[in-house]
This record gives C-alpha cells, sequence and structure tokens, in this order.
C-alpha cells in the first residue's frame, strides 16, 4: 500500500468508526480497531504535516470514545443504584442519621384484568 492508500484507507476507517461511535455500534468499533492498529503502524514514515488532517479526526473519535465510557459508567452507576434500593430501603430518623432496612421485597409481575 502507497503512502497516499495508506493515508486515504485511515481516513475511510476513521469515518466508519466515527459513525460507529454516533450510532453506538460497539462490535463495529471493536471489528475495526485490528485494521486501525495496522494502518496507524504503516504511517510511521509519514510526516507529521502530512497527518494533520488524521490526527484531528483521530482526536474527535477519541472524544466520542471518551464520551461512550462516560455514558456506560452512568448507566453502570444508575444500575448498581437501582439493585440497592431494590435490597433495602434508606430512611432518616428524626435527628437526620441514616438507616437502612434490609429485605428481600417480592419481585413479581402481578397481571390485572
Amino acid at each position: 500500500m502507497n503512502d497516499s492508500s495508506t493515508q486515504d484507507a485511515l481516513e475511510d476507517l476513521l469515518e466508519r468508526e466515527r459513525t460507529a461511535l454516533l450510532a453506538g455500534d460497539l462490535e463495529s468499533i471493536i471489528r475495526l480497531a485490528d485494521e486501525k492498529e495496522r494502518l496507524v503502524s504503516a504511517l510511521a514514515p509519514f510526516e507529521k504535516d502530512d497527518l494533520e488532517s488524521l490526527q484531528a479526526k483521530a482526536m474527535r473519535n477519541q472524544q466520542l470514545l471518551n464520551s461512550a465510557i462516560e455514558g456506560i459508567r452512568a448507566v453502570s452507576n444508575r444500575l448498581a443504584t437501582l439493585r440497592d434500593t431494590r435490597d433495602r430501603l434508606n430512611t432518616y430518623d428524626k435527628t437526620g442519621r441514616r438507616q437502612t432496612i434490609e429485605g428481600t421485597f417480592p419481585r413479581k409481575l402481578e397481571k390485572r384484568a
């Protein structure tokens, strides 16, 4: 692959990665990782000035990846909180001290006509 085709291939890959990030398609992002690593390795002999456009796109995608990770962490924290409230009840007494009431609460779905 010559210099220009390597740059073009990486530019195309970064666009596909961006599309997958915006769509939340984590499987596609994982599949693109090996190809991305191979193309980035092939860029070693390039001059820095030749790579500014690619660097800007890679940084843009990195910001999207960071946002996706933050979103996943937020969902994980929220699910942990929901699990916690399912298994215990936190209240406060008249002096403002926190009290926890442990217990198992029924997890049934009741159908009504």
